[in-house]
């Protein structure tokens, strides 16, 4: 059973993505003239231009919540630089096939700056948990949007799936989790007796999913300018932007087979507005903010190597000056 499953899950990776790529293009075909005829303004390009800011702002703070995790929740000696610098450089792994090599990437990084590998692990584990606890709760702020347009059932879901979640955040949880990784690894390495403490997390994450509620509402913000830059929208209609944009969010990041939710995001954006808004320019808006997402991940992960870069030189040359002194 388990080996037809395991030779099932690549084989399902590729249906997800395919159905998704197929709705867009259907949408795409149905509504391509009112898509030529999208123009951008010099004030819609100022507001892409912020767009791109805010996004990439967000990712520096996402950034800063998982060293809030390494470092506060854990007690693990890793510099906030570095941090930084690598969850920016890692982030840009995750639009390769598998959608796991940015985690990958981290916690192999975590453990070369001194971070435990159960520290990192659990770090890199806990990263999307709170993500998409702060995406549910983004959702749920816009609780009459959701009822009003995808009636009370869906609001009971999300607040299940949401109690769910901070359920499995408490300490309790995440130390047994913690524990079974530590035997994981002394069955892997059993001459090996590590001495050190076993990591464990003895308060509840607030600080972290607070940081990642302010990440999503800063991405919200990023995809709010991008609709603007294209169509304006009135503040009765903000919460439901909010809402399906979290929604869709979420699905990009737990559904397999998207790097990146590529395909999965747009294709949720476009189902859930697609009564409130022309599906001709939710197309434009979700191509416009893609590009805006992927050049900001870029554009993160080239200024984090420079920064690295940056620290490199300046400790290097301050060795040597600090050689020739004692010379």
């Amino acid at each position: 059973m388990k080996a037809i499953a395991s030779r099932l899950k690549p084989l399902l990776r590729w249906v997800i993505l395919g159905a998704c790529l197929f709705f867009l293009a259907a949408v795409l075909k149905q509504n391509w003239e009112s898509v030529t005829t999208i123009r951008i303004t010099e004030a819609g390009w100022a507001c892409l231009i912020m767009a791109l800011g805010v996004t990439l702002y967000a990712h520096i703070v996402a950034g800063w919540v998982w060293g809030w995790i390494l470092r506060r929740d854990f007690q693990q000696l890793v510099p906030w630089a570095w941090i930084i610098q690598a969850y920016l450089q890692t982030n840009i792994a995750k639009y390769l096939p598998g959608n796991i090599w940015h985690y990958y990437g981290r916690v192999q990084a975590a453990t070369q700056a001194g971070a435990s590998l159960e520290a990192a692990t659990v770090s890199v584990l806990l990263e999307p948990l709170l993500m998409a606890a702060a995406a549910l709760l983004v959702a749920v702020f816009s609780s009459q949007a959701i009822v009003s347009q995808y009636g009370f059932l869906s609001l009971l879901l999300h607040w299940l799936i949401l109690v769910g979640i901070l359920l499995a955040l408490h300490p309790k949880v995440l130390n047994l989790l913690i524990r079974k990784l530590a035997k994981a690894k002394q069955k892997a390495t059993p001459v090996l007796k590590s001495v050190a403490t076993p990591v464990s997390l003895n308060h509840y994450p607030w600080m972290a999913l607070l940081g990642e509620l302010g990440f999503l509402l800063l991405r919200g913000g990023g995809f709010l300018l991008t609709f603007q830059a294209l169509s304006s929208f009135t503040s009765s209609q903000v919460p439901v932007l909010f809402s399906a944009f979290s929604l869709a969010w979420l699905l990009g990041l737990v559904v397999p087979g998207a790097p990146g939710g590529m395909g999965v995001f747009e294709a949720t954006v476009i189902s859930l507005l697609g009564r409130e808004f022309p599906s001709g320019l939710l197309l434009g808006v979700v191509a416009l903010y893609r590009l805006v997402s992927v050049a900001s991940e870029a554009l993160g992960a080239g200024l984090g190597w420079l920064d690295q870069q940056r620290d490199k030189n300046w400790h290097g040359a301050r060795g040597t000056g600090q050689e020739t002194f004692s010379d």
